[in-house]
This record gives C-alpha cells, sequence and structure tokens, in this order.
C-alpha cells in the first residue's frame, strides 16, 4: 500500500511529538495515489466551505502544514 514518503520524515531536525502523534506526512502509495497524513478539521471546516466544494461523509478535511507539503514537493511526481 504505502510505496515511499514524500518529503521529510516529520522528526527530522529532532522534531519530536508526544507518543509520536501528530506527524504530518504526505505518501505516494503502489498504485499510483497519495495519502496525506493531518490534523482532521472536517467539523469545523465542512460549513465554511467555498460554494461548490463538498466533502462526502467518507473523506475528511485535514490540516497539512506547510512546511509539510512543501518538504514533500521535490518527490511529487510532474506527470501522471
Amino acid at each position: 500500500m504505502f510505496k515511499r514518503r514524500l518529503g521529510l520524515d516529520p522528526h527530522t531536525g529532532g522534531n519530536a511529538t508526544p507518543g509520536l502523534r501528530g506527524c504530518p506526512d504526505v505518501w505516494e502509495l503502489t498504485n499510483g495515489d497519495f495519502a496525506v497524513i493531518g490534523r482532521d478539521i472536517t467539523p469545523e471546516a465542512t460549513a465554511q466551505l467555498p460554494a461548490g466544494v463538498t466533502c462526502g461523509p467518507e473523506e475528511r478535511v485535514v490540516v497539512v502544514p506547510r512546511r509539510t507539503l512543501l518538504s514533500a514537493k521535490p518527490d511529487i511526481p510532474e506527470n501522471a
């Protein structure tokens, strides 16, 4: 399922989290899709989604820290 991490390990540079929780991450999956681990803000975000944007019952709105996504950018393929 998980093929490779995109970007830095969330604990790079001595970043530590209690019980190794709160570790945002971006992963490429073996089928070519991507998985994002972030903080779930679905309850507070759904009422504020822009017009035409929805979040289905099986979906979640997650926050990924800027540092995490920017560190993954060089590893994200340019082409399909």
